[in-house]
């Protein structure tokens, strides 16, 4: 689960911002707080408003581009993509940090890093325990320093030696195939999920086997939100007179193997296709949906000729899925939750998936949105809400609503929001208009 995450000097984000999981002391919607025993309570949930390019979008992106880096890497003397704070001159060659605390396993963990374009300038493990931290590692630099569990691996040292200054340590251990730092690899791999608003869902083949749980939650899903679709399905089709470059056919026949699978989506509107051998022969097939007509008869549609929202939910429905399930532990961060839904859709979805949530759960949403009727104090908890805020130098500020002090349990915050009182609102200016708003004044009473 995520404790904690903080960004400086990337994006929109100059100071450093800290964005944080950690419940505060309400007791509004208590039984669904998910507790770790010896630590603390952490929220399951955590929304992100505020207005056009206040920085909500670019949260997402530091969240995601700090997992990349250590999931992926760099190649030998390529620049590390990091884009600082463009809008004063001294941030351009000052280094991007990002920290993340997190539990992996049953242990929590501190884990951050400071770049430039150039190369890691530093990184740090700390083992956070239930009464102290012990450091693991803190690199600056050309030089590392080992905590005391281990200052007399010389392994760890050998690791180092072969680090490049464009990469991570952690990184590199685990391509070394060193399974120390294994759990907090598997965490940014696995248990971190960013969904882009563009993001499409990848194991679509499982929506072909129609006696899946997936398939069922879906077509349930999909038939209980009123898109229209009765269920979902494969159609056979041609894979020679696939619509994609000849080079691409021709790679797909080369490295597909008998009793393989592999997905394949030429356009973005919609079409996706799940291509398989099977006894030498490769077979394709392709993803599309039925309607019921008057006459209860099944009509084939193509993915295409469905709805933006309904695209969206297709896309959306197996992350809730994911994170539904008993026992489950990953962390979805979606960008744009609402695009294209409808207000009772995107509520529905978050609905759904809180009322599973219990002092066992694992797992996480964080989202951003634009929808304020989803700004509801019966939905979310106070701590469980942020707005985005663009500061008058152009950087981006975060704040939970948790820290307004005149937001009680039963205000109306959407009213407050909308009104400027809260911050995270686009800053109109019409004619003549002399009226302004001092949040300020409003943040601590």
């Amino acid at each position: 689960m995520l404790v904690s995450f903080a960004v400086e000097n990337f994006l929109s984000f100059k100071e450093k911002v800290l964005f944080s999981m950690v419940a505060s002391r309400e007791k509004q919607h208590i039984d669904r707080i998910p507790k770790i025993k010896g630590y603390t309570r952490l929220l399951p949930v955590a929304a992100i408003y505020g207005g056009n390019a206040s920085g909500k979008t670019n949260f997402f992106q530091a969240i995601n581009f700090a997992r990349n880096v250590v999931v992926f890497g760099s190649q030998p003397d390529s620049r590390i993509p990091v884009e600082p704070f463009k809008l004063d001159k001294s941030c351009k060659t000052a280094p991007s940090t990002f920290t993340f605390e997190f539990f992996a396993g049953n242990k929590c963990y501190e884990y951050g890093f400071s770049v430039t374009t150039q190369k890691v300038v530093k990184e740090w493990l700390v083992e956070i325990l239930k009464t102290t931290e012990k450091e693991m590692y803190t690199r600056e630099g050309n030089s590392i320093t080992f905590g005391a569990s281990l200052k007399k691996n010389e392994k760890m040292k050998f690791l180092f030696q072969g680090t490049r200054d464009n990469q991570l340590f952690l990184t590199n251990a685990i391509s070394q195939k060193d399974e120390r730092f294994k759990p907090l690899y598997l965490w940014f791999r696995d248990v971190l999920v960013p969904i882009a608003p563009d993001s499409r869902f990848e194991p679509f083949d499982q929506f072909l086997k129609q006696d899946t749980p997936l398939a069922e939650y879906i077509t349930d899903a999909l038939v209980g939100m009123d898109t229209g679709i009765s269920k979902l399905g494969g159609e056979e089709v041609n894979f020679d007179n696939l619509a994609a470059p000849p080079e691409l056919l021709q790679k797909i026949k080369e490295d597909l193997l008998d009793n393989m699978t592999f997905r394949l989506r030429l356009d973005p509107i919609g079409d996706r296709y799940v291509i398989t051998r099977k006894d030498g022969e490769i077979q394709a097939k392709k993803l599309v949906s039925y309607h019921t007509d008057s006459d209860q008869n099944e009509i084939k549609f193509e993915l295409k000729d469905e709805s933006d929202g309904t695209l969206r939910m297709i896309d959306l429905l197996p992350a809730f899925n994911a994170i539904s399930q008993p026992g489950v532990n990953k962390i979805y961060i979606i960008d744009e939750l609402d695009r294209s839904l409808h207000t009772l859709l995107t509520r529905q979805l978050l609905e759904s998936y809180l009322s599973g949530c219990s002092e066992e759960s694992r797992s996480q949403l964080l989202f951003t949105t634009h929808d304020a009727l989803l700004m509801d104090q019966g939905l979310l908890r106070r701590d469980e809400m942020w707005v985005a805020e663009r500061d008058q130098d152009g950087s981006s500020d975060l704040i939970a609503f948790s820290e307004y002090k005149e937001i009680r349990n039963d205000k109306d915050i959407r009213k407050s929001y909308l009104q400027g009182r809260l911050g995270g609102v686009p800053k109109i200016l019409f004619k003549g208009s002399s009226r302004k708003t001092n949040r300020e004044d409003f943040v601590n009473g």
